[in-house]
């Protein structure tokens, strides 16, 4: 699995940026989460899949059919919708947790 984090959403606390900061490669989907966005991410050798808006959330299953190893995590202030809360391996609120604690340890994981 490669040391990759795809970051899907607006991203306004940093966190895309912090993981890079702790050594992944980052890729972005700045659009909808779709299994082709995904897969030009390139989902199935990525290590993580971080969610920024629960209304994206549809993309915990796509990334996980594409690649059942990859962990999903939200780092939001929105509750995740009950769907997706089960393929969901972390849901962080930006309010509890800096962005750098959260990319230090998601970069050690």
């Amino acid at each position: 699995m490669a040391d990759t984090a795809i970051v899907a959403g607006p991203d306004p606390d940093g966190l895309g940026d912090a993981l890079e900061a702790e050594g992944l490669d980052i890729a972005r989907i700045d659009g909808q989460v779709s299994t082709d966005a995904l897969v030009d991410a390139g989902v199935d050798t990525a290590r993580l899949l971080v969610l920024t808006d629960t209304a994206e959330a549809t993309g915990v299953a796509l990334a996980k059919s594409e690649n059942p190893a990859i962990r999903a995590v939200f780092y939001c202030r929105q509750s995740i919708p009950a769907f997706a809360a089960g393929q969901t391996d972390l849901a962080v609120d930006p309010e509890l947790l800096d962005v750098r604690v959260v990319a230090e340890e998601l970069a050690t994981e």
